[in-house]
């Protein structure tokens, strides 16, 4: 009697979940459009399209689907829009745009998804025994699942989450702000919202300086092209009105771990055919200010610098975005690594990828890279070791891989 319950109640729950999470995972979260594809270099809609979250462990080989769950997410803006906490406990997720008429069209959204990723029930339990039984693995404390779905500003997009894990910011594309929620425990809450001056601007992605104390937000607004600096005091999150200048539209934002420098990307030149850049911003210096630009293939979308602080990686979507028959088109992206150093910046090695390839993530030995390829549907695996790039197996994912964020151990 007992051992019929736990198979039925078993083969319910793996109807959701792919699999269920084990301990010591490195742990990345994809936010999957399912509502978009391309053809030929042209966005087509579909409305019964489903978007998903896909949570994964990174840390082995090959790289392992934990779980996929139902929740929003959007291609539109950069692939910045998953975070996850710095206990790992927490994942959020932003769907900036969703579909709506006949004809279909993107129209703004403002949903935030919260993700238990360490969330324990007796029918995740249940079925996660079932699943370590029949395949010999080691058995799962938890499931992940959707805790709250909150809502921050029209055209959601980038979020941010400091190192504490009490406070996330998420940048509203399409009416020029930055939401703030609180986060206590598993409880996260809108606890504000900081108006950049222009419902224009364009805000797209957010990072936190390491000592939490201020954030930077890029800009990508036609007539802004700037990096917004905020203030962060406790849970009060001000505009300085202090603007840092990158390059033509100022997209993607990270931070070294080591907390010297940031990296902005500059898509201005994509859009025409042309380079883009890269551009480092001294957080040591007094101001910080932009010290230094390097040139990258056309629009940039991914890039991440490595746990160990040596490496940026940069996932340029080099033309395979457009329609064949463009003079700008190539069939496929490119992945190049940096090495950084200082304020420079000294390429290692490329390799080329799928194509409409979006956000980027390392491993936590710094020796492999993710990159979700929007075309494929899939995420593409490389092993960095010695200089070299090395395609492994990917991921393949039910809708179009679109935001990602990890935990780095």
């Amino acid at each position: 009697m007992t051992r019929m319950y736990l198979v039925g109640a078993a083969a319910l729950a793996l109807t959701v979940f792919a699999a269920s999470p084990v301990a010591r995972a490195q742990v990345a979260v994809s936010a999957n459009d399912g509502k978009v594809e391309l053809v030929d270099g042209a966005v087509k809609y579909k409305p019964d399209g489903k978007d998903t979250v896909t949570i994964l462990d990174i840390g082995v080989t090959p790289v392992k689907v934990i779980a996929e769950i139902p929740a929003p997410a959007s291609v539109v803006g950069p692939p910045f829009s998953a975070a996850i906490t710095p206990n790992g406990e927490l994942a959020v997720v932003t769907a900036g745009k969703r579909i709506d008429g006949d004809p279909p069209k993107e129209i703004s959204d403002d949903q935030v998804t919260v993700i238990d990723l360490k969330k324990s029930t007796l029918l995740g339990n249940l079925a996660g025994r079932a699943k370590a039984l029949a395949t010999r693995s080691a058995v799962p404390s938890s499931i992940p699942e959707v805790i709250a779905t909150l809502h921050a500003g029209k055209g959601a997009t980038g979020v941010a989450i400091n190192k504490t894990g009490t406070l996330a910011l998420v940048a509203n594309r399409d009416e020029g702000s930055v939401s703030i929620f609180t986060i206590a425990g598993k409880t996260v809450a809108l606890a504000g919202k900081v108006d950049l001056g222009d419902e224009k601007s364009g805000p797209c992605a957010i990072v936190f300086a390491p000592d939490g104390n201020s954030a930077y937000v890029t800009l990508d607004g036609p007539a802004t092209n700037k990096i917004a600096v905020l203030s962060v005091e406790g849970t009060k999150v001000e505009f300085t009105k202090r603007m840092l200048t990158a390059g033509v539209a100022p997209y993607g934002i990270v931070v070294s771990p080591k907390g010297d420098i940031a990296i902005a990307a500059n898509m201005g030149g994509g859009r025409t055919g042309d380079a883009d850049t890269v551009s480092i911003i001294d957080l040591k210096g007094k101001p910080t200010r932009v010290v230094n630009t390097v040139s990258v293939a056309p629009s940039p979308e991914g890039l991440r610098i490595s746990p160990d602080g040596q490496y940026l990686a940069v996932a340029s979507q080099n033309g395979s975005n457009r329609a064949s028959s463009s003079p700008y088109y190539n069939d496929g992206g490119i992945l190049a690594v940096f090495r950084i150093r200082g304020i420079e910046l000294q390429k290692v090695t490329q390799a080329p990828t799928g194509r409409w390839c979006q956000g980027v993530v390392w491993s936590a030995r710094s020796n492999r890279i993710l990159v979700q390829c929007m075309v494929e549907r899939e995420i593409q695996v490389f092993a960095f070791t010695g200089g070299k790039l090395d395609k492994q197996t990917a991921v393949k994912i039910s809708g179009g891989p679109a935001g990602i964020g990890s935990t780095e151990k």
